[in-house]
């Protein structure tokens, strides 16, 4: 288990068997989350659905978007050999997902569904799993081109990552194209995560490139770190970048396909609860203490996030089954050349699940669900108690998205995930 990133039970089946959806806000409110935003002033406490969730199906940008439960992948294998990456591979599948996700005739068109002249869009990165697998700086130019073809202009337009330490370790500074402004929300990991403004609640750092956190808006969860003094509020606050808060209306946010040590997976969901916020150590902080399933949806639940995170494009080209986040081993990845579109990160999530499971299992591995040190560790390289990838069901129980694929109310309440080969 990595020190820096300290990520890694009951199986999958057992907890779904034993949580039905009479009992899912019991189990949400166990830790109730209250959203205080300056800017919503119908935030409120979300052990249930808050007002202002967007009706499913409504046409809203907010999530779960206008195409709740529906997951686009796109397959293409000339989008990575031998781990170079094929720069119109990776065009040529943007715009055929972009098409189908939208329903559109072209590419532009459906750019122009999610965006318009006078939007302030950031990118949202996730260079962690660096130099294995993290966000292709290829997906990143398409997304930039996607963009400006919607008439965003470049000025207009910002690529950004929660740490600038990690930005910068990643190398995506160099791929950022000239005109285009890059940011960071804190300037390196830290195990004490109640800062505001950067590491050690120091000034912004030399190059001006660190934004900090909004004092107005934070998820409360009462939940405090290990070590941290429970009399501090601060240690039961996650506060929201002000970039994600002050500067941009819509984000894009490009998660990558992994497994993740504590809660399962790490994918367009947990993107945006530990990539969005401060204080995130306080959900995983001890191996016993492991609240990942609770805090994701609660912190992607902050009306903020909702409304701006817009659009997810997966980063599948290259998967990471074990190890994850950090993918510190070739061993536990494998060249998966797919990308997933999405509104919802609800869907996209299940899919990534499946994904996750079924290489598990041809490696002989057990499912994320079922690992864990007080479960499943054939590796001896757990680092938590049990993984939590359940919070993909429990983010659709606030009404984030779609969980079931086949779902019994029928076909608007299922997944509709369409596989597209292109080559």
């Amino acid at each position: 288990m990595s020190k820096r990133y300290p990520c890694g039970g009951a199986g999958r089946r057992d907890f779904l068997a034993a949580m039905g959806m009479a009992a899912a806000p019991a189990a949400l409110g166990a830790l109730a989350a209250t959203h205080a935003s300056a800017q919503e002033p119908k935030a409120a406490a979300s052990a249930g659905t808050p007002a202002h969730v967007p009706v499913l199906g409504d046409g809203s940008l907010g999530i779960p978007g206008p195409y709740p439960g529906r997951v686009v992948e796109v397959r293409n294998p000339r989008m990575i050999r031998a781990g170079v990456k094929d720069r119109e591979a990776i065009k040529r599948s943007v715009a055929r997902g972009m098409k189908e996700l939208a329903g559109a005739d072209d590419a532009a068109s459906a750019w122009r569904r999610f965006f318009e002249p006078g939007d302030v869009v950031g990118i949202k990165m996730n260079p962690v799993g660096n130099p294995l697998a993290n966000t292709s700086s290829e997906l990143m130019l398409e997304v930039v081109d996607g963009l400006k073809s919607a008439g965003v202009k470049a000025r207009d337009i910002v690529v950004f990552e929660r740490y600038q330490e990690d930005f910068l370790a990643a190398k995506m500074d160099r791929a950022v194209p000239d005109g285009i402004e890059w940011l960071t929300l804190g300037v390196g990991y830290n195990a004490h995560q109640i800062d505001i403004r950067g590491k050690d609640d120091r000034p912004l750092d030399d190059l001006g490139r660190v934004t900090g956190y909004d004092p107005d808006e934070f998820v409360h969860l009462e939940a405090v770190g290990n070590g941290e003094d429970p009399k501090d509020d601060r240690t039961r606050r996650s506060h929201l970048g002000l970039l994600v808060t002050r500067r941009v209306n819509k984000i894009v946010c490009l998660p990558v396909l992994k497994d993740h040590g504590s809660a399962g997976i790490t994918g367009a969901l947990k993107n945006m609860s530990h990539g969005l916020v401060n204080n995130v150590c306080r959900s995983h902080s001890t191996p016993d203490s492991n609240i990942c399933n609770i805090f994701i949806p609660q912190v992607v639940s902050h009306p903020i996030i909702r409304r701006k995170c817009v659009l997810h494009i997966m980063d599948g080209i290259v998967g990471v089954y074990q190890g994850g986040p950090g993918a510190g081993k070739v061993d536990w990845t494998w060249e998966n050349n797919a990308l997933l579109f999405a509104t919802d990160p609800v869907a996209m999530d299940r899919i990534l699940w499946d994904r996750i499971d079924a290489k598990r299992k041809e490696k002989g591995l057990p499912p994320v669900a079922a690992s864990g040190r007080a479960a499943a560790d054939p590796l001896g390289t757990e680092g938590f108690d049990a993984r939590q990838p359940q919070h993909v069901r429990l983010a659709g129980f606030l009404g984030l998205g779609l969980f079931e694929l086949d779902s019994p109310r029928g076909r608007r309440f299922s997944i509709q995930h369409t596989a597209i080969d292109v080559s």
